[in-house]
């Protein structure tokens, strides 16, 4: 199994949404989160006061699968959530070692 993580722009969380399911994801969960990368944030002016946004919003999309599905879901996240501009976001992929549903005590692929 792996847990594919992806930091995506806010707005762009819808259509990852339905791009997964689209291939078959039954869950997901996503955080709010605030970070940067080479954008090293923007500068907003707010009442006449320019001043720096450091770290900007995203969001953390996280998503267990079958080691078979990872690629599909990959493909799925990157054509949802590309606009082609800088801060479009990343998609990390990582082993998991053990799953239980805590419910039912069911593991690994039986507990997705």
């Amino acid at each position: 199994m792996k847990l594919v993580t992806a930091i995506v722009k806010p707005h762009r969380v819808e259509e990852v949404k339905e791009a997964l399911q689209g291939v078959g994801v039954q869950g997901l969960t996503i955080s709010e989160v605030r970070g940067f990368g080479r954008q090293r944030g923007h500068t907003e002016v707010y009442r006449g006061a320019e001043y720096q946004v450091e770290f900007v919003p995203k969001i953390r999309l996280e998503v267990l699968v079958a080691e078979a599905m990872v690629d599909e879901v990959i493909d799925a996240i990157v054509a949802a959530a590309r606009s082609g501009q800088v801060g479009d976001g990343k998609v990390f992929v990582t082993s998991v070692e053990r799953v239980v549903r805590i419910r039912t005590g069911e593991e690994d692929g039986e507990a997705l």
